[in-house]
């Protein structure tokens, strides 16, 4: 029944066109996870980098370019001076996507703000090609740096220069990291205003302070530190003050993430005989709660969906593998070999990283078709991607 259900769903759009109004009813059938399966476009009219970048983009965005004949809908355009592109129904002819042109920047991000466009009106899901990325790069022995990049790993930008490690970087809003630095010798938090550079330490306790988390209201962070010793979860305001401590156990909380109304926080921890589990637990404090994840041991490096259904995370079994299971857990699906997953912005699409220590790349996952693309590599190493949302 469910899958009946959702193979029925739609939305409709509603246009008017010669002084009348005609309704436009776009289908959207789910697959058996509650994915919205592939919209077929036929797409023409572009060339060269855009036609290859417009392609990619709508991939990981829930649209697929296959041949006229076995599409719903024709997207068509040109890229001479600028990018300019439309949606239309094949059958009906109307305009789902009205024609329009895009101004500002290069033909890249001219495509890209194309594709949201596209995507946003055949799936009404937000759009992710406009996006940064933040992640990690090994830039030599014993020095790591914090880099901002297009979510395609195009552009991409050194936020830090400092020659020492770091990790866990992480969003707050768009303009603005947070991340771990031994800048100072121990682990220390530090908050980032990418366009002014400006860095303030938010925790710098004695021993460890790392894997901040940036609430999605922007108004707090959870972080994991050791000042009493066993690392354990703590929450502050955005600012580094009023630090409340959730949890206090002898064993080692971990990656900490926020659900998606800001109220719970997931995070890595044993249960009690040792089993490594992923839990939950109020962000205003409370009793922890197990999400079990049964076929996939030793869970961690969890990031919550932002709608809310799903926590993708890591698994070691022989290698690293990323599996998603619902926010309550109790079914696990495996979806890429890999580690350390992001969702995007359209609970759609995963960035991960992959490969061997000292040689590590990013790649692109669409999740209920488990279509991947690597990301080009900067430098030697790259790992711990973070979407913005």
């Amino acid at each position: 029944m469910r899958t009946l259900i959702a193979c029925i769903v739609t939305f409709a759009l509603t246009f008017r066109a010669f002084g009348a109004e005609d309704r436009i009813v776009i289908e959207r059938p789910m697959d058996d996870l509650g994915f919205l399966k592939p919209i077929p476009v036929a797409i023409s009219g572009f060339s060269g980098e855009v036609d290859s970048v417009l392609k990619n983009d709508l991939l990981f965005m829930g649209v697929i370019n296959v041949p006229v004949d076995q599409a719903k809908y024709l997207v068509n355009g040109s890229n001479s001076d600028r990018v300019e592109g439309g949606v239309t129904d094949k059958v009906t002819k109307h305009p789902v996507m009205p024609r329009k042109g895009y101004t500002g920047g290069n033909l890249r991000s001219q495509t890209h703000a194309l594709a949201d466009d596209i995507a946003q009106a055949l799936t009404q899901l937000p759009g992710i090609a406009q996006r940064k990325i933040t992640f990690k790069v090994h830039t030599g022995p014993g020095a790591k740096e914090i880099y901002i990049a297009d979510y395609d790993g195009h552009n991409p930008r050194a936020v830090t220069q400092d020659g020492v490690n770091v990790s866990a970087p992480c969003w707050a809003g768009r303009l603005s990291l947070f991340y771990s630095s031994y800048k100072f010798g121990n682990a220390v938090i530090f908050s980032h205003v990418l366009q002014s550079g400006q860095r303030k330490a938010i925790a710098r306790y004695g021993g460890s302070n790392i894997s901040p988390a940036v609430s999605p209201d922007g108004s707090k962070v959870a972080m994991i530190l050791s000042k009493s010793g066993s690392p354990d979860l703590y929450v502050s305001d955005i600012e580094g003050g009023n630090l409340r401590q959730l949890t206090s156990t002898a064993e080692a909380e971990s990656s900490p993430c926020w659900s998606p109304d800001g109220r719970m926080i997931c995070y890595t921890s044993r249960e009690r005989g040792g089993r490594p589990s992923l839990f939950k637990i109020s962000a205003n404090g409370g009793r922890p709660e197990v999400i079990p994840t049964p076929g996939a041991p030793i869970p961690s490096e969890p990031d919550w969906s932002p709608n809310g259904k799903w926590i993708a995370f890591t698994s070691l079994i022989g290698t690293f593998r990323i599996f998603i299971t619902p926010s309550d857990g109790g079914r696990v699906y495996e979806v890429a070999e890999g580690e350390d997953p992001s969702w995007a912005p359209n609970s759609r699409a995963l960035i991960y990283c992959k490969g061997p220590d000292g040689g590590k790349h990013l790649s692109l996952l669409d999740v209920p078709t488990k279509q991947f693309k690597d990301v080009p590599r900067v430098l030697e190493s790259n790992s711990q991607p973070a979407w913005a949302r």
